[in-house]
């Protein structure tokens, strides 16, 4: 009777996760959705908690009180750190946690894979979902750790990265494939199974280190994905049904974003397997200013807006670092009743997260359908009359079309510079995250207003409603 009870119930909460993901693909229904999975999977826990009883009968109360100590911790931490944590340290925190989930598929990995037993006849299968869950949650969770570093600026990746960093990734990977082989062959033991630990933790830290820039949003996308397939290994290892679909969802969805991402940004996904981002282009910034600049005023800025017929708006991450996301929903409020038409031009990789700038827009309910993606943004841009940057830098490289030699050609990016007028809001000339030139700032219909993204925003709100 308890195993009926517990297979219906592990088969709502699985509907339920599910409709719940399909809910979050829609800005409408997204925060419902959220909590719809977010239920489902307190459901799942409960069941998986209850299981043993249908097993063995019993519950072991020392164990039993270990995993409710465990699970009032990680509760206590996930409600304060997402209560404490800005929308600016959103990518930090998804990286951390990310990385949480790839060391407890480590640790049952470990464990589990100790326990085979190599005369056993399902052994290789055992040892294949086992290992698999070991090596892949090490590189998730070192990957996502430096991850996390870099984004905090706590690491810089001159630090991490050395040159030829991809053929050190392709010898840790044969290294890591070969130590499999063995550990599979001759039966787990402590020695070889730590060793092959080791390995898989240094490959992860060494496949994220060469990352950075604009390339940063795939990898946490791509290490999600490895977290995802560790939890539905977990799955298997214990007969969980529910653990094993939640895995595949999160793998997939997380292994097809990944793909989406490498089409935009022109890049493979063996490239990003092999942690070869890096670049070899001539991508230093150090090559000093290309021209002078034409500076604005929040007041010029606003007349040209006001009295334009089309304006695109290209977020980035200085707009999160800003926390200005109000002032620009009253911008598009203001020029929207004035007859003006506005759209937000998203680059798919813009910040430091996938669908970090959807995100802060839909924040302060600014319409999706508002919203364009690459394609569609590019082709209001070449009939706008002004397109307002608003902290973004790389992905809005002219470099990516018009320069061979720079790191981020062939990267597709929005073409501001065929707007009539383009005005950059950013703090100084400092480069972006990928850390070159951009040349769009010294083309002749490209002004700078320099200033704080939020004070200068607000200057602009105040200028709007005076005309």
């Amino acid at each position: 009777m308890l195993k009926a009870l517990l297979d219906i119930g592990f088969l709502i909460a699985s509907v339920g996760l599910i409709f719940g993901l399909k809910r979050q693909s829609d800005p409408a229904t997204a925060r419902s959705g959220n909590m719809l999975a977010a239920y489902s999977m307190i459901a799942g826990i409960i069941m998986a908690l209850v299981y043993p009883l249908d097993v063995e009968g019993s519950l072991d109360p020392v164990g039993f009180g270990y995993i409710l100590v465990s699970l009032a911790i990680g509760t206590f931490i996930g409600i304060r750190s997402a209560n404490k944590v800005e929308m600016t340290g959103m990518p930090q925190l998804v990286s951390l946690f990310n990385g949480l989930g790839g060391l407890s598929a480590v640790l049952v990995g470990y464990v589990e894979l100790l326990n085979l037993n190599k005369d056993a006849e399902s052994y290789y299968s055992q040892a294949g979902s086992t290992i698999f869950a070991l090596v892949v949650g090490a590189i998730a969770f070192s990957g996502s750790l430096l991850a996390y570093l870099k984004l905090d600026g706590k690491l810089k990746d001159s630090q991490v990265a050395v040159k030829g960093h991809q053929y050190i990734n392709y010898a840790l990977l044969a290294i890591t494939l070969v130590m499999i082989a063995v550990v599979v062959m001759s039966g787990a033991n402590n020695v070889m199974v730590s060793i092959l630990l080791v390995i898989s933790l240094i490959y992860g830290w060494s496949f994220v280190a060469p990352i950075g820039g604009a390339d940063m949003p795939v990898v946490i996308s791509l290490l999600n994905s490895f977290t995802g397939l560790t939890a539905a290994a977990a799955g298997l290892i214990y007969g969980n049904q529910f653990m094993l679909l939640g895995g595949i969802l999160v793998g997939a969805s997380g292994t097809i974003l990944t793909v989406l991402m490498c089409n935009a940004m022109n890049r493979s996904l063996w490239n990003v397997i092999a942690g070869n981002f890096a670049g070899s282009g001539s991508s230093a910034a150090a090559g000093g200013p290309q021209g002078s600049v034409r500076e604005a005023s929040a007041a010029d800025t606003g007349v040209m807006m006001y009295y334009a017929q089309k304006v695109v708006i290209v977020p980035g991450y200085g707009l999160a670092v800003a926390q200005a996301q109000q002032y620009v929903k009253q911008i598009y409020q203001i020029l929207s009743d004035n007859d003006v038409k506005v759209v937000f031009g998203i680059h798919p990789v813009a910040g430091r997260m996938p669908g970090h700038m959807n995100v802060l827009l839909a924040e302060v309910d600014i319409p999706y359908d508002a919203l364009l993606d690459l394609e569609e943004a590019n082709e209001e841009l070449a009939t706008s009359d002004v397109a307002l940057i608003i902290g973004a830098n790389d992905v809005v490289n002219p470099s990516a079309v018009e320069d061979q030699g720079s790191s981020i050609y062939g990267m597709p990016v929005l073409e501001v510079w065929k707007s009539k007028n383009v005005v950059v809001m950013k703090r100084s000339m400092a480069s972006g995250y990928a850390g070159i030139e951009n040349p769009l700032f010294f083309k002749p219909n490209t002004q700078m207003l320099f200033g704080d993204a939020k004070k200068t925003l607000a200057d602009l709100v105040s200028e709007l409603k005076n005309l």
